[in-house]
């Protein structure tokens, strides 16, 4: 039997592989931490027991390369993810800087100035809320600024402080802050640019072992039922895996690092 012929199996086991994957690890998986209900370890041996009852014997070598290599690159998508989200609250952060300098400036009182950042970028409304209530502002923008890309409202939060212990002018603090922000954006860009070639060139490296598979079937050989049906072939399935996430989670840790 071809490869392609055993498409249907494949995608069958694939699949109810991956299905048991989310549900003992998948997306609920944050609250299974929280939790501390289900540990890797139990998680791990269900997708195998799982494997061993579900899958054809003829597949399950080839389910079991892939679900490491699936849940690797869930990682390396929810890191890209984290880096999106932290990207746009840096930018909507350093709007509601600027909107809160400007309306401090104009003579606005804090509480309607956080009022009408809160309508900008919704994350500020417990700051506004704790505002109005007269409490604690300074721990409620350090308690936002545990967001993802958010760090700049710690500064916020002691210029906010120095003004409330002092008496100096909030308006000046918050200006210097907003620029501050401003200045760290700029440079932000700047090694994000740099780095988006490495990035890319990572992402096709790692690309470029699947379009010579699909060379050589044009070619006329059958690279496709060594690679996926031989023992060898499994483990040079499982060494180029492990060799190209291994490569994309390396320049994604320097980036991150480069970046901070």
């Amino acid at each position: 039997m071809t490869w392609l012929e055993g498409v249907p199996t494949l995608v069958a086991a694939a699949t109810a592989a991956l299905a048991l994957w989310l549900l003992v690890g998948g997306t609920s998986s944050l609250e299974l931490r929280r939790a501390g209900s289900v540990s890797r370890a139990v998680r791990l041996t269900v997708i195998v027991v799982g494997v061993a009852v579900l899958v054809p014997h003829a597949w399950a070598g080839l389910v079991l390369v892939l679900c490491p290599a699936v849940w690797a690159a869930r990682l390396l998508w929810g890191r890209r993810t984290s880096a999106r989200l932290a990207e746009a609250n840096a930018a909507r952060m350093a709007e509601v800087c600027d909107l809160l300098a400007s309306e401090l400036s104009a003579g606005r009182p804090p509480e309607g100035a956080l009022r009408e950042a809160a309508s900008t970028w919704p994350a500020i409304a417990p700051v506004a809320e704790v505002s109005r209530l007269d409490g604690d502002v300074p721990a409620a923008l350090c308690e936002v600024a545990r967001a993802p890309g958010a760090g700049g409202l710690r500064l916020l939060a002691a210029a906010w402080t120095v003004s409330r212990r002092t008496g100096g002018g909030l308006a000046a603090g918050t200006r210097r802050v907003a620029e501050a922000v401003r200045r760290e954006q700029a440079t932000r860009r700047v090694v994000a640019g740099e780095l988006a070639s490495a990035r890319a060139t990572a992402r096709l490296m790692a690309g470029l072992p699947v379009v010579a598979l699909l060379m050589g079937s044009g070619a006329g050989a059958d690279p496709w039922t060594y690679l996926l049906r031989t023992p060898a072939g499994l483990g040079c399935l499982a060494a180029g895996l492990a060799t190209g996430m291994a490569g994309l989670f390396w320049i994604e840790q320097i980036a991150r690092d480069v970046e901070r």
